[in-house]
């Protein structure tokens, strides 16, 4: 048979839950503890095998355990016999079977890539386009509640030659918000610094609290109010001479054509969790940049198989031009799910060149941090 012609035959499902080293407070909500996610492995008939991942966030994309039922219940029927080249098809499917769940159809588009470039032996940067770019600059986030940790990290950072970071803003009182702000420009002024909100500021106190941020000259400012305020998004804009981002008022390309209409942004935060897939990624990626707005590869609480997702989504999108933050797999996770660690050095994440994601998970670690399965009948 052709590659083409092989039929997906295996729809194996891990849900995972990953031990972290901190707290992390962001303006809508904290992670400790835990974080959560689904593991996908789809084999064809052939006997190979493609890996994807969804990384929900409960008060941001959805919860685990929709996702779980999502991919088990409703997109599994939908996968078993088809045949692997029918992506496209596939992905319109899941998107009419079941609404939102963007994560889950994240993780069966990485899947299906994953496992059409292992089968023609080309990494999946190549059937998205073409590689534009061999690295990429990585932004690590601080969220830490306790500031003495974070700058245990910082001094980590410094060592590895990351040299950008996101302060998490807004989960405290802006004093709290102030003072950090004044520690990096006096004590870390080598790395830039990136601001974001994550919707966590009052309506009321919105515009003074970004202004008092903005005489910091961050690079940018993201999301400083809830999603829906597009209005209120557009007035800070208007008041700031530092670029306004938007995250979560911009899940895909619908969201985009808005947020360009009514002058909210001056740049967008692309997530492969809240597009639904790379096709629609791209589309948001592309529609912000011929409106001459930037982009940022941002991402959710993820494994190492979605930081994969996402590097080749950006070495094959020039429009992703800020850089990403796929930093959880190794300053935030106890333990990633990869074979090999995920691939950064000199504070840019390496792009592989290997077949499909072009590193796979450790299913001895995936079986350590199960806590439910799912297998094709």
């Amino acid at each position: 048979m052709s590659d083409a012609d092989q039929k997906i035959t295996g729809f194996d499902l891990w849900y995972l839950s990953l031990p972290v080293v901190s707290a992390r407070d962001h303006g809508i909500g904290r992670v400790n503890g835990t974080c959560e996610v689904v593991v996908l492995r789809l084999t064809s008939e052939g006997g190979e095998t493609g890996w994807g991942e969804a990384s929900p966030w409960v008060v941001f994309t959805g919860s685990p355990e929709a996702t779980f039922a999502a991919l088990d219940r409703y997109i599994r029927p939908l996968v078993l016999g088809r045949i692997v080249a029918d992506r496209e098809k596939i992905m319109l499917d899941a998107d009419r079977a079941v609404a939102h769940c963007t994560e889950a159809k994240a993780a069966l588009d990485t899947a299906l890539l994953d496992l059409a470039g292992r089968i023609s032996n080309q990494p999946v940067h190549a059937l998205l386009g073409g590689k534009c770019r061999d690295t990429i600059p990585l932004s690590v986030s601080l969220a830490n509640p306790d500031f003495a940790q974070d700058r245990a990290l910082l001094d980590r950072l410094r060592q590895d030659g990351v040299r950008i970071v996101k302060l998490k803003t807004g989960f405290r009182d802006h004093a709290f918000d102030l003072m950090r702000l004044e520690a990096l420009a006096q004590d870390y002024p080598e790395f830039a610094v990136r601001v974001d909100f994550n919707q966590g500021l009052p309506s009321k106190e919105a515009l003074a609290r970004v202004r008092d941020v903005a005489t910091f000259r961050p690079d940018f400012i993201e999301q400083p109010v809830r999603a829906p305020h597009y209005e209120l998004m557009a007035q800070i804009r208007e008041a700031i001479d530092v670029p306004l981002l938007a995250d979560e008022s911009v899940f895909g390309p619908e969201d985009m054509s808005r947020a360009v209409r009514e002058g909210i942004c001056d740049g967008v935060s692309i997530k492969l969790m809240k597009s639904g897939g790379f096709s629609r990624a791209q589309a948001v990626a592309k529609m912000a940049a011929s409106h001459g707005l930037g982009v940022y590869g941002g991402d959710m609480f993820e494994a190492g198989i979605a930081h994969l997702a996402g590097t080749h989504l950006i070495a094959a999108t020039q429009a992703i031009d800020l850089g990403c933050e796929f930093y959880q797999a190794r300053y935030y996770l106890a333990e990633d799910i990869l074979e090999t660690p995920f691939p950064c050095k000199d504070g840019h994440v390496q792009v592989p060149d290997a077949p499909g994601l072009g590193i796979r998970p450790d299913i001895d670690k995936l079986d350590h941090y199960s806590i439910a399965r799912g297998r094709a009948a």
